[in-house]
């Protein structure tokens, strides 16, 4: 590749991508450089200065250097060695000797640095100040063992998007002066800084995603819930996949025994490799969902038997495995049963319209061509709760490439407003619902090349020529006369003076502009942010593929696919949204005698324990999930599990003697872009330089290309309050309910402004009627939203709050008080 260069860093070759810094080169060629505050997928902070080295006999922080062709390193001389001991003296000032307690020890970077350095001794000390213990909702923050790394805050602000976290000032002692001449310079200077310094925290911006504790090098940051619960030593660290969202994010449950009374296996927390991959709330601490009374039952598993031989439909969810997918798809072709998964179903029929015009069987995206882009829109997602990780992927993208966005959504949300600069980085356009269509049919207008003659024809019937005012500002040469005091001598002295000037200029204006229900100023706004963009992306969401008009939408997707710069994500809306749709043949209705799985019907398998049937939940279970990465990517068994597996009535059912459900991960359909692997074969982890050694990458397939559209017709406009449904940050199902440490309630929430309209407050309750159906909610004010939309939620199982809706995410209502 062209923008390949050669570096050597301790003797070493090393290829590298221009541009890349020092540090990144050097973890990926197994060169270990210190370095406590630096983030692999953030900016730099240069707070610890632990990674200075010699590049070119100079000295620089590899943090913060870029390479060079030809650049020559040397990760380690006297004067370095010299400074970062120093450095370490400095850390461990003051620092609290309660190693046997703290939550950090044994995995800790200030201990491992410690011993690194061979720090035996301590040449500095300053009188210390207290310090106390602050508790952030689900986390608790002890600034007496902070270090002011300030990993915390970067990750808040670069990848996290919300900026709840800074640095404060603390009262503190001054430093001796003496230091400033006796100490090496950075040492002097970093000190000076944690002298000063304290971690701050805004509730109010906060989303409770705990992303600052993973990153937290020490045990400053850490889960309420863990704290001195146990060592880090005592945890065994079992690898897995996110169960909750598409993601799929790598994980690790963390378990030992529950007590000394007590030697059953309990999850104590979840951790991730957060140089890699960032995880959301709901999987961090909505862990405990284990189904953990099951037991098994002969007669029960009869009834069971009995009961799939008399179904006509089986009904379900896409929180299942691959695996159980096939054994379900299996049990359709072996019974003659219907399968129901209105999720998968939705998203199946979408990208079957999106492959017909984009000539790709899956959409090209990933989550690290977000991360990559320097232009990303998002249409049709409300991302902070749809999707975390793909919003995280959203900010990085603006904070890291010097990027712009746009983020279409009827809810306006003011964290994603935070990712920039209003209007040069970011821009939030909070259109009227139902009108996505209209957005996509833009982004063909503004960035198609050679689409279809009808196409065409079409965007450009809906032009035409107006005339606007634009007030530029101009130099004008102006004379005066000036008058010397002394002499009285009069002269003429010309300069130049700004002068406004109102200009008429004619401009092309879209009738697309008025359904979105904006206006020529998101033209100007995004020509403007286009300056110097070369990696676009477009993230499409689940409004869209439950949109009355889904199908021509899918098109419309594939075409931008096909005939834009954009990379297109079509966002899964549940963990194995993606895989279900390829592997299960799914129909639109039941009829007849149902079976659910997870699913409210006339026989019920549960991973509730609330069924007729035990089932096991996802961390009670080895599989795959098909993640938005398109990876087909393995998860493990955290917790055991008494009762019977879907795999046993498979046995029966389909008469097969299969021991372990697992045993069907090779068999998944290869003409869906699966690959005959075991099971134990799949690889779940992320090399040094970053890259993703995470199972398979499906095979997309490629079509033979369609266009046809019925192109912008108007929807019927909701003209009431309306409602949309949704649920908030870190509830994602009937599993996440069950979680203590996610207390949401299931109903309505609006902003501050609609609750002081409907004057409601949190803990009211009020009847939502709309279909016919009246459900009585609790009103729940989220100052983390703006606007006159408010959301229903439906994480509960067998939730009344899903009667609200049809064939769409938005409809009119009647809110009510009790």
């Amino acid at each position: 590749m062209s923008d390949m260069i050669t570096l050597t860093i301790d003797g070493k070759t090393c290829q590298a991508k221009e541009g890349e810094y020092l540090l990144n080169v050097a973890r990926a060629n197994g060169i270990y450089i210190p370095a406590i505050c630096y983030l692999t997928r953030c900016s730099p902070t240069l707070a610890c200065r632990l990674c200075l080295v010699e590049a070119d006999e100079k000295q620089v922080y590899a943090c913060n250097a870029k390479v060079k062709e030809g650049m020559r390193v040397k990760t380690v001389t006297e004067s370095i060695a010299k400074e970062r001991r120093a450095i370490m003296e400095v850390y461990d000032v003051n620092h609290p000797l309660q190693c046997g307690v703290c939550d950090q020890s044994g995995d800790c970077e200030l201990q491992n640095n410690t011993l690194y350095m061979k720090v035996d001794s301590q040449s500095y000390a300053v009188q210390d100040v207290h310090r106390p213990t602050a508790h952030w909702g689900v986390m608790t923050y002890d600034p007496g063992l902070c270090i002011v790394c300030e990993k915390c805050v970067t990750v808040c602000k670069d990848m996290i998007g919300s900026n709840a976290l800074s640095t404060v000032k603390r009262g503190a002692e001054a430093l001796d002066k003496s230091y400033k001449e006796s100490m090496p310079k950075d040492a002097y200077a970093m000190w000076n800084k944690l002298n000063k310094s304290l971690i701050g925290f805004e509730e109010d911006k906060c989303i409770d995603c705990g992303e600052c504790i993973s990153v937290c090098p020490v045990g400053a940051l850490v889960s309420t819930d863990f704290q001195y619960r146990s060592n880090s030593w005592e945890l065994t660290k079992i690898p897995a996949s996110n169960p909750h969202a598409s993601d799929c994010s790598l994980m690790y449950y963390e378990v030992k025994h529950t007590s000394i009374e007590d030697k059953n296996p309990t999850i104590y927390r979840v951790t991730n490799e957060h140089h890699y991959a960032s995880l959301n709330g709901a999987t961090r601490f909505g862990y405990d969902f284990a189904n953990t009374t099951a037991s098994k039952d002969e007669a029960q598993f009869e009834e069971a038997i009995a009961a799939f031989k008399k179904a006509q439909s089986i009904k379900f969810n896409s929180y299942i495995t691959n695996e159980e997918a096939l054994i379900l798809e299996k049990l359709r072709e072996k019974l003659g049963v219907k399968l129901i998964n209105e999720d998968a179903k939705r998203y199946q029929n979408f990208m079957s319209a999106y492959a017909k015009a984009s000539g790709s069987s899956l959409y090209s995206a990933t989550l690290e061509d977000i991360h990559n882009a320097n232009f990303v829109v998002s249409v049709g997602s409300f991302l902070k709760s749809d999707a975390p990780s793909v919003k995280y992927a959203f900010n990085n993208a603006i904070t890291l490439n010097k990027g712009a966005g746009l983020y279409f959504h009827p809810i306006a949300d003011p964290h994603i407003e935070g990712f920039g600069k209003k209007g040069k980085t970011i821009e939030t356009i909070a259109h009227r619902p139902m009108n996505e269509e209209a957005i996509l049919f833009l982004l063909l207008d503004l960035f198609g090349k050679d689409l279809p003659q009808d196409v065409a024809d079409y965007l450009t019937s809906l032009k035409e020529k107006r005339v606007k005012t634009i007030t530029e500002t101009i130099k004008e040469t102006v004379v005066e006369i000036v008058k010397d005091e002394e002499t009285g001598e009069e002269k003429e002295v010309k300069k130049m003076v700004p002068k406004k000037v109102e200009t008429q200029v004619e401009y092309e204006y879209t009738k697309l502009l008025d359904s979105i229900g904006s206006d020529e100023t998101l033209l100007d706004t995004i020509n403007a942010m286009l300056d110097k963009k070369d990696s676009f992306a477009l993230i499409v969401g689940e409004d869209v593929i439950f949109h009355p008009k889904s199908e021509n939408m899918a098109r419309l997707c594939g075409m931008i696919e096909k005939y834009t710069p954009f990379n297109v994500m079509v966002v899964p809306t549940q963990t194995n949204t993606l895989g279900v749709s390829l592997i299960c043949q799914l129909d639109d209705e039941a009829e007849g005698f149902t079976i659910g799985y997870n699913e409210k019907a006339n026989y019920e398998l549960s991973a509730l324990g609330d069924g007729n049937l035990d089932m096991p939940a996802l961390n009670q279970q080895e599989g795959t999930f098909t993640s938005l990465d398109k990876r087909v990517v393995p998860t493990n068994v955290a917790l055991p599990y008494g009762g019977y597996v879907l795999n046993d009535l498979a046995n029966v059912l389909l008469e097969e003697d299969v021991e372990y459900t697992i045993e069907y991960t090779q068999s998944l359909p290869t003409a869906q872009g699966f690959k005959a692997i075991e099971f134990d074969e799949l690889s779940n982890e992320y090399k040094n330089d970053r890259t993703q050694n995470r199972g398979y990458e499906l095979n997309a397939a490629s079509l033979e290309c369609e266009t046809s559209f019925s192109f912008l017709e108007k929807i019927e406009m909701i003209t009431s309050s309306v409602i949309y449904k949704a649920n908030p940050i870190n509830q994602f199902n009937a599993f996440t309910a069950k979680a203590k440490q996610l207390d949401d309630k299931n109903g309505l929430y609006l902003s501050e402004s609609l609750a002081e309209t409907l004057s409601l407050a949190s803990g009211d309750k009020v009847s939502i009627s709309a279909n016919n159906v009246e459900v009585i909610a609790d009103v729940t004010v989220d100052n983390q939203i703006e606007g006159e939309v408010a959301y229903v939620s439906y994480f509960e199982k067998n939730s009344e709050t899903e009667q609200l809706f049809t064939n769409s995410r938005y409809n009119s209502a009647t809110i009510k008080k009790v």
